[in-house]
């Protein structure tokens, strides 16, 4: 069975709307997509990826929807405002931190975050759906196929997937990134952008910057390897690195 993934969206929801008919044209319209997570933050329209995932899972696509570190963010800025992700080395608060975002995805649902935290969380209570929180804050965070493992950033080599800390699985870059080692199968990931996907033997890294001016990417996996999805269809993806057993 043939299954897709898609990068890191962040808000794009144009380019998302154009990669899934690219993938209904190669692939048919019942595809089965997996999406890696980081659906919010930096883009232009973060409540409309929302919305248009959840209508679709609605409706019954075969869609997969991962958490990513940009996920958690709000549902918990939501629940306890003053919660900082253990993740950032920054200790920035996700509202005092531009780089994070959080003024792209609030003016998304129509919250201007140029005001004091507290005022800014009790407008964000109620522009914000509590199903769209509840819907964030329980997304998985791994989704496993034959021969491949879906997930926002990574695991830590050497641990069962269920007894993965969700702090790497969101996180993770040292320790992974740089690990050469044969992790049983293909982990296919997003959460560091690169140029280009890439595909290093043992891992799979397809977030390419789109919120950055770069390509929404997708990728096909079957029983043939990996491909690469293009304008006019699928490229094959060859290992650029060898993995050691």
């Amino acid at each position: 069975m043939r299954v897709f993934a898609i990068g890191d969206i962040h808000g794009e929801i144009d380019k998302l709307k154009a990669l899934h008919e690219q993938i209904a044209r190669f692939g048919g319209a019942d595809a089965r997509i997996i999406h890696v997570g980081d659906l919010l933050d930096r883009g232009p329209d973060s409540r409309a990826v929302v919305d248009y995932l959840r209508e679709g899972l609605a409706k019954g696509r075969d869609w997969i929807v991962l958490k990513g570190n940009h996920d958690r963010f709000l549902p918990n800025f939501l629940y306890e405002p003053d919660w900082i992700d253990p993740g950032l080395s920054s200790g920035a608060h996700w509202v005092d931190h531009e780089g994070l975002g959080a003024a792209a995805t609030l003016a998304s649902y129509g919250v201007s975050a140029g005001q004091e935290r507290a005022a800014l969380h009790e407008q964000a209570l109620k522009a914000v759906p509590a199903d769209h929180a509840q819907w964030l804050d329980h997304l998985p965070l791994y989704h496993e196929e034959p021969g491949a493992l879906f997930v926002h950033a990574g695991i830590r080599p050497g641990i069962a997937i269920e007894d993965q800390r969700e702090q790497d699985l969101l996180w993770i870059r040292q320790g992974f990134l740089d690990n050469v080692e044969d992790h049983g199968r293909l982990v296919v990931h997003g959460h560091t952008p690169v140029k280009e996907v890439q595909h290093l033997g043992n891992r799979l890294a397809i977030d390419t910057g789109a919120v950055f001016g770069g390509k929404l990417s997708a990728v096909a996996l079957d029983d043939k390897g990996v491909s690469l999805l293009g304008e006019d269809g699928f490229a094959p993806l060859l290992p650029a690195m060898r993995v050691q057993a």
